[in-house]
């Protein structure tokens, strides 16, 4: 919760509450999907809270009006629903819902919190891509967004940029109508707000640090499966330069925020994409400011002259390429011919030799797509494209898109449940993939396969230093979300909490015994599962680390010895390895007796020793299997407090290391 600016309050005024809202979807049991921290805000949430603290500033609502506003993103939080409702009947106040960038697989949850809302006579309005897309496209209201009018709710359909004063003026004197059509209203966004990074709210993900702006909308180009041409037109639009180069400023020196995701759907394609980047170099080089950012780009990114080395030199440390297919035919089927794969090496290569991390997206369900062409191609993402990151999606029929509108007028099957509509979900036929579920099979295939420990391994060993502690993050949070979430890592955060009363309309809330006995079993395998993966992920820097010249002379020298004789190296044999190392690193000191004997022991002052768990693995097995076996004389006390030590220290070697890169 995070209350913004507000305006003075004089005698006989009216208290007016705006609720920015960000809903979130539901679980295939119909529970709500909310995390302890989050990983991507929402962009839609901070556009609307910078346009109310400009109208709260400038006072443009009258001198009468005291405006509060709060901002929930129920990714994080738990929408205080009760609360909301109580300030509706309270005399001379009035309460406003607003549930902002509402996607389709969230349109469900939107509309039970907007019935819910209307019923305690609450002002509810709804915008964003479900609602926008689906009515560019279609004269006639479909039937779930027709009962939300029926109800009251008014629908807002385009970007509210140039209008957002008179809906809230609307809202306020009780004169809101049904439907807002501002879709042909494309907003100049030159002068406008910047999206606010609201500390407070924040705090909530998992890196508090990060802050999202989309510099530019539109997209020149028209592929079938996506709403952005639909909603924010073809017309490419951009922020100024400047003024976001004043925003990152200010917010590095209040609020410490010195990551951003640029949320614009191809950046590459924004006409002053070369001024924003020349700003955040001055920042950079001349404020020394270290800002970095990721972006989204087209795969003909690099052919654009000075376009990838002036991203290098602004602070780019990954792009996202919406790669979509290997196979051409697949792409003009969906229409996107501007993706050429025979260019795909050239492309990759040129991000590469600028040391910026790359991240596709790569949708499974096109119609030349099978089950053995997707997993050759998985192969040449992997070992021909070597690709740092991958985001997999199942082809699911938007609405607002081409392909869902081509299907509703064809008369094809499409799932009723608008909340599987989340690219990870069946929600249609795929002729290919008869059998119900083999396509979501696939696509957790496709997730297992790329996220393996040893392509992890071989993509942190050839990473550039500057990226190596982001792509490690990012394999953290994809394998958390993929194999203990078991949903799209762009939709998933940290530790799922749920509420037993938070369920979806028409699902039966289950009783506190039942739902203790199925949330118990929950907690066990989730917290035996991270368990599980922070060993995987602590093992994983334990053999991609980067290491100094020092250390990798130490290390040569042990190897030779090791090869030498197989056994563990005695306090003499790295004190020689020391001296060798030495002569490539004067400034390396050959630590004393009573120091080396230490070394053996304190893995802090050895930490070069240390490039796997395995040893400490064998001995925990070691031990369980004695204990398994009532071989109680076999598990030594001594053997076991050497391991707990060594398992500590390496645990604690690795947090830190997690730690550190974590504020830099």
């Amino acid at each position: 919760m995070r209350q913004l600016a507000l305006s003075p309050r004089p005698s006989g005024d009216r208290m007016v509450r705006l609720y920015l809202i960000k809903p979130s979807n539901y679980d295939d049991a119909g529970y709500v999907v909310t995390y302890f921290r989050g990983v991507l805000p929402s962009n839609s949430l901070n556009c609307l809270a910078a346009l109310t603290r400009e109208v709260v500033a400038q006072k443009r609502l009258g001198p009468d009006i005291e405006l509060r506003v709060e901002l929930f993103d129920e990714t994080v939080q738990r929408i205080p629903v009760r609360r909301i409702c109580r300030s509706a009947r309270r005399s001379g106040e009035r309460a406003i819902v607003c549930l902002v960038g509402v996607q389709t697989n969230q349109f469900p949850r939107a509309g039970d919190l907007a019935r819910t809302f209307r019923a305690a006579g609450v002002t509810v309005l709804i915008g964003g891509f479900h609602v926008s897309g689906y009515l560019s496209l279609v004269s006639e209201i479909p039937r779930d967004i027709q009962s939300l009018l029926d109800e009251g709710v008014t629908i807002v359909k385009g970007e509210v940029e140039e209008t957002w004063e008179q809906l809230l003026a609307d809202a306020i004197a009780g004169r809101l109508k049904p439907l807002y059509d501002f879709l042909q209203c494309s907003p100049d966004l030159l002068r406008r707000p910047i999206p606010l990074v609201d500390r407070k709210l924040m705090k909530r993900f998992a890196a508090s640090n990060h802050g999202t702006i989309d510099c530019g909308r539109g997209c020149p180009f028209n592929c079938s499966f996506c709403t952005i041409v639909n909603v924010q037109g073809h017309q490419m639009r951009a922020r100024s330069a400047e003024a976001i180069a004043n925003v990152i400023r200010d917010n590095w020196r209040q609020q410490g925020v010195s990551y951003y995701f640029f949320t614009d759907d191809n950046f590459s394609r924004n006409p002053h994409w070369e001024a924003i980047f020349d700003a955040l170099t001055g920042l950079r080089e001349d404020e020394r400011l270290d800002v970095t950012f990721m972006m989204q780009v087209d795969t003909l990114s690099y052919r654009i002259p000075r376009f990838v080395e002036k991203a290098r030199r602004a602070g780019c440390t990954q792009v996202f390429i919406g790669m979509e297919s290997l196979n051409p035919a697949n792409l003009k089927s969906v229409g996107k011919l501007q993706n050429k794969t025979r260019d795909y090496s050239r492309l990759m290569q040129a991000w590469h030799e600028a040391q910026i991390a790359t991240h596709v997206g790569y949708i499974l369900g096109f119609p030349h797509d099978t089950e053995e062409s997707v997993r050759r191609d998985l192969s040449i993402l992997i070992n021909d494209l070597q690709v740092e990151q991958a985001s997999f999606f199942i082809l699911t029929p938007l609405s607002g898109s081409l392909d869902h509108l081509n299907r509703v007028r064809r008369g094809e099957s499409l799932d009723p449940d608008l909340n599987k509509y989340d690219s990870m979900h069946e929600a249609m036929h795929f002729p290919n993939f008869p059998a119900p579920g083999s396509l979501k099979r696939l696509y957790e295939e496709a997730y297992e396969t790329f996220y393996q420990f040893d392509n992890m391994k071989r993509i942190l060993l050839r990473a550039a230093p500057r990226n190596y502690w982001n792509i490690f993050k990012n394999f953290l949070w994809y394998r958390h979300a993929a194999s203990l979430e078991r949903r799209h890592p762009m939709m998933a955060g940290f530790f799922r909490r749920k509420s037993r009363q938070a369920m979806r309309s028409g699902v039966p809330v289950p009783d506190r015994w039942t739902f203790f006995k199925t949330r118990s079993r929950e907690l066990w395998a989730y917290l035996s599962g991270l368990a599980r993966l922070f060993r995987e992920m602590q093992e994983l820097w334990l053999q991609t680390r980067p290491r100094s010249t020092t250390e990798r002379a130490v290390v040569q020298e042990m190897h030779r010895i090791y090869a030498a004789v197989e056994r563990r190296l005695t306090a003499a044999e790295l004190q020689m390895a020391d001296r060798r190392a030495g002569a490539h690193s004067p400034a390396l000191k050959v630590p004393s007796k009573l120091l080396l004997q230490w070394q053996r022991w304190n893995l802090f002052y050895a930490n070069r020793r240390v490039f796997t768990r395995r040893d400490i693995d064998r001995s925990w097995r070691t031990m369980v299997e004695n204990l398994k076996r009532c071989r109680f004389w076999e598990a030594s006390p001594l053997r076991l407090a050497t391991v707990l030590w060594l398992d500590f220290q390496v645990t604690a070697m690795f947090l830190l290391a997690f730690l550190g890169a974590g504020r830099k």
